[in-house]
């Protein structure tokens, strides 16, 4: 018999190699299956529809969210369920738009109200399955107690209870505190390293919740005014300080795709990343850009509600993908829900959808309807293709009443530069009768009433 040469040994060792590999690769599908999905949410502050490379943007370098985009899915019409930050946080962990969570306007330092206790946040099912649960970054759900995010389902808190513009004298505001739980650890925080901060404790995080299933939200301050970036970015973007705050949120997103992949768990965890609102245009420079959207932060033009949206997810979701299906924040919540195989609530309206089918490419938009709300007002309402604006953000940056209904074709015309109420009147008594029962059923339930009264702007005498 002949002894086995080198290269007979060589093609043995490859064979067992492919083998071993294939059956690593069964082992690691067998895994992922047993276990539950990880969740990461990356919510940003402010940041416009066009301020990242695949929106256009000549000058922001944003290789990390491109590199997410390569991997995953772009939705091109996903929108924030509000165009200010306390109600759109509301209603993206509860999934509920703001006037049934009944957070209708940003909170401040001298409000002592807060996310009613009623409500039920993403991490509260999540940390009842099991999960491992934390908030990372900007609260601003209410600074007291009562109602900081660990009681609300997380296990820890490390960040800003609200906005980082919130340290106005003037208006009895304290300087900016950075907590670790229920505690203030620093005030005045340091800004400057607030991004890097985050980022490294949810890398910290990653590493601590590898071997069980873990919900990080991490909401970062940036790029809201006033605008702060650490040394290693600042002074790098030719887009000036605002590009320095969107690159290094762009390398924190980097930072946390490698700690993922790391810890081996890259496959199995969902990550999204969007935007609370539109970019915040009145602060000119120190603003972002809603790319060819009209309007912007506290406007319910598109440039106000439309965000750019990335989701990742190895196991499940295809590559490369960009979906120009209609979602919202507030499908995070059912979404999460069902792939962790938790019941939705249904004692309420939620009014998030599962969008796993619509990422997969295996369906419609679950949104039959998307609703626009001001304060308590319904604004706009989109239907199919089209949306009928009531109210709207003039020239001045002050809301008017519409004379009359304008109506915008937002797949032909997402600028809403073409008012076609005139030419498709039978569309717009469509929308109109649908807005006139959405109010109605609002009215009829009456959900977190008392809270809604005390949030609305006080009459003048």
């Amino acid at each position: 018999m002949r002894e086995p040469s080198r290269r007979d040994f060589m093609k043995s060792a490859a064979a067992g190699l492919a083998g071993l590999s294939l059956t690593a690769g069964k082992v690691r599908s067998a895994m992922s299956t047993d276990r539950l999905p990880d969740f990461i949410i990356i919510f940003v502050d402010d940041m416009g529809y066009g301020d990242w490379n695949r929106a256009g943007h000549p000058t922001i370098r944003t290789p990390n969210l491109n590199r997410m985009a390569d991997e995953g899915v772009v939705m091109t019409q996903f929108y924030s369920a509000a165009a200010v930050c306390s109600p759109s946080r509301a209603s993206l962990l509860t999934g509920r738009y703001p006037v049934r969570n009944g957070v209708i306007r940003v909170l401040n330092p001298m409000d002592a109200l807060g996310l009613p206790d009623s409500e039920l946040t993403l991490a509260q099912p999540l940390k009842k399955k099991g999960y491992a649960t934390a908030a990372i970054g900007k609260w601003h759900l209410g600074h007291l107690p009562q109602y900081l995010p660990t009681h609300r389902g997380f296990d820890s808190y490390f960040g800003v209870p609200y906005s980082n513009d919130m340290d106005k004298k003037e208006r009895g505001h304290p300087p900016i505190p950075l907590m670790r739980g229920e505690k203030i650890i620093e005030q005045p925080c340091d800004q400057d390293t607030l991004t890097k901060r985050y980022t490294e404790e949810a890398v910290r995080l990653i590493n601590e919740y590898k071997d069980r299933p873990f919900f990080i939200y991490l909401a970062h301050s940036m790029p809201h005014v006033p605008l702060h970036a650490s040394e290693a970015f600042r002074g790098k973007s030719k887009r000036g300080l605002y590009g320095d705050v969107i690159e290094e949120i762009d390398w924190s997103v980097g930072q946390v795709l490698d700690a993922l992949q790391q810890a081996g768990i890259d496959h199995h965890t969902f990550v999204a990343f969007t935007s609370d609102n539109g970019p915040w245009a009145i602060q000119k420079q120190a603003g972002g850009s809603a790319g060819l959207l009209r309007g912007s932060k506290a406007s319910t033009w598109e440039g106000g509600v439309r965000e750019p949206f990335i989701a990742r997810f190895p196991e499940q979701l295809p590559k490369g993908v960009v979906n120009s299906e209609v979602g919202s924040t507030m499908d995070l919540f059912t979404t999460c829900l069902s792939l962790a195989g938790v019941d939705v609530p249904n004692d309420r309206p939620i009014d998030g959808k599962n969008l796993l089918p619509v990422l997969k490419g295996e369906g419609k938009s679950p949104h039959e309807v998307l609703y626009y709300f001001w304060s308590n007002r319904l604004t706009a309402i989109r239907v199919g293709r089209h949306k009928l604006h009531f109210r709207v953000v003039n020239a001045d940056n002050k809301w008017q009443d519409c004379a009359a209904p304008e109506l915008y074709d937002l797949e032909a015309d997402p600028s809403e530069r073409f008012d076609l109420a005139a030419d498709l009147p039978e569309t717009v008594a469509k929308l109109a009768a649908e807005a006139e029962r959405i109010k109605a059923e609002i009215a009829e339930r009456g959900e977190n009433k008392e809270l809604i009264e005390q949030l609305l702007p006080r009459k003048q005498n």
